[in-house]
């Protein structure tokens, strides 16, 4: 089995420095991959690497997920995948060239740092990391061993959002001060549930990984990790990402802000949920500021992002995305408004909008166009790209990227949790003057599964 001993590390780096016959005969052809994590989103993962890459292994901790994974790309395909239960078996498998991250977040740096030391290019959800410190050290991963990572920040890759972007940073709105991203998902209770035996077939300790060891509970398994401090960072590390990339990027800011204060709670339901369900994040840049708002109890939308006048404004084809999308999740404002000196912009998944002037005055407004379930689809091939050209540069959405804007979520989560104002200094990568924040920049880690200071 892998292991990211001294050997594998010397032998990674120099099949980086020296190249070889398969990656280069590679670069003409189809790249290798295995998908790590057959949840809802890995399935996703196999649906639309099934057209554009060759799947030749899946991972799952859960055999029956396994089992299903690998069934769907046989029947995707034609091909059966190998299958492994352990990710450092995927990474021992030469076959492999890239590896797609839909694994919990609270395993995203262990995972793209093995794979970097294993010869690996990665692909990883949002958010990049669980903690600034992992960030760091997968970023230290990345360029030391020359390897490809990309952060799902598929934003970055829509071409009806790159184009806002590029409107904005042209002053369609005049000078951008404030940029607001909106998670209004509205979650149900999770309701109480009691420790029980592991089920069979579930490798419970795999699935904790560098988190504390834990009896199992269905609560903290499947999609509801999310909602624990220890595997996962709520709806703003959940939806967050996204958006406040995109405020990031709309305001042209490269580094993390000097101050933030966050503030919410659980409201309403009376269950085991530890991470807020309703949340407000304010960063300030000085210059301008990002805004985050969860709301996750029934509300309306805002800014015409979600509300019924807005889908009776568009046209049939994005009207019809919309009523597709409702249906299947009850509907869910998300998306992003800013605020310029001289009008505002909105948007989401559907296309966008722009006013201007005192009275609003619509001057544009677009339409994504974008099939329901291939939103990801550019951001799959520019990475895919990226391992066959070996160009870290041509990525849209660089593991540096997203990590910056997983570290807003990282400071806005340290905040609401000690009921404060937070500054940061940039030039340490610390809380200033403040030790019990300076806490929340990494964690304890489970060994085996700990995050090495050198990578």
């Amino acid at each position: 089995m892998w292991e990211p001993s001294r050997r594998n590390v010397i032998l990674a780096a120099g099949a980086v420095l020296t190249g070889s016959a398969e990656s280069r005969a590679a670069a003409a052809d189809k790249v290798n991959v295995a998908v790590i994590g057959l949840g809802h989103r890995g399935t996703d993962h196999i649906t639309l690497l099934s057209k554009r890459a060759r799947i030749v292994a899946v991972c799952d901790v859960n055999q029956a997920s396994l089992e299903n994974g690998q069934a769907q790309v046989k029947r995707l395909t034609g091909v059966q995948p190998k299958a492994y239960k352990d990710l450092r078996q995927v990474y021992d498998d030469k076959d492999v060239q890239a590896v797609f991250l839909a694994v919990p977040n609270h395993w995203h740096a262990l995972a793209a740092i093995w794979a970097c030391q294993a010869g690996k290019d990665a692909y990883v959800e949002k958010p990049a990391c669980y903690n600034p410190y992992e960030g760091r050290k997968m970023v230290e991963a990345a360029r030391k061993y020359n390897r490809v990572v990309a952060v799902g920040a598929q934003s970055r890759s829509m071409a009806h959002k790159m184009k806002a972007i590029d409107l904005l940073h042209r002053g369609i709105i005049g000078k951008v001060y404030l940029a607001k991203g909106l998670c209004y998902k509205f979650r149900p209770s999770i309701g109480r549930k009691a420790d029980e035996p592991v089920p069979a077939g579930l490798d419970w300790d795999m699935f904790l990984g560098p988190a504390p060891a834990r009896p199992y509970n269905v609560s903290r398994y499947a999609y509801n990790w999310n909602w624990f401090w220890e595997t996962g960072s709520g709806d703003i590390g959940n939806q967050g990402p996204h958006e406040m990339d995109m405020a990031r990027w709309a305001l042209g800011k490269q580094g993390l802000p000097k101050s933030v204060i966050s503030t919410g709670g659980k409201y309403a339901f009376d269950d085991d949920q530890e991470t807020p369900n309703t949340q407000i994040a304010t960063f300030d840049y000085g210059d301008s500021e990002i805004v985050f708002e969860v709301r996750g109890l029934p509300t309306g939308g805002e800014g015409g992002i979600g509300a019924d006048s807005y889908v009776r404004d568009l046209s049939s084809t994005a009207r019809r995305l919309i009523e597709r999308f409702t249906a299947v999740g009850g509907g869910n404002p998300i998306g992003n408004l800013f605020y310029g000196s001289d009008g505002w912009m909105a948007v989401n998944m559907d296309g966008f909008q722009v006013y201007q002037g005192q009275h609003s005055v619509k001057i544009m407004d677009e339409v994504s166009g974008i099939e329901y379930g291939e939103d990801a689809a550019p951001h799959f091939e520019n990475f895919l790209a990226a391992v066959r050209s070996r160009d870290q540069k041509s990525l849209n959405a660089d593991i540096a990227v997203g990590v910056t804007s997983a570290n807003l979520i990282h400071m806005a989560n340290a905040s609401y949790r000690l009921k404060r104002v937070l500054n940061y200094d940039e030039n340490t990568g610390t809380f200033v003057n403040d030790a019990e924040a300076n806490t929340y920049l990494t964690r304890k880690y489970r060994a085996p599964f700990v995050v090495p200071e050198q990578v």
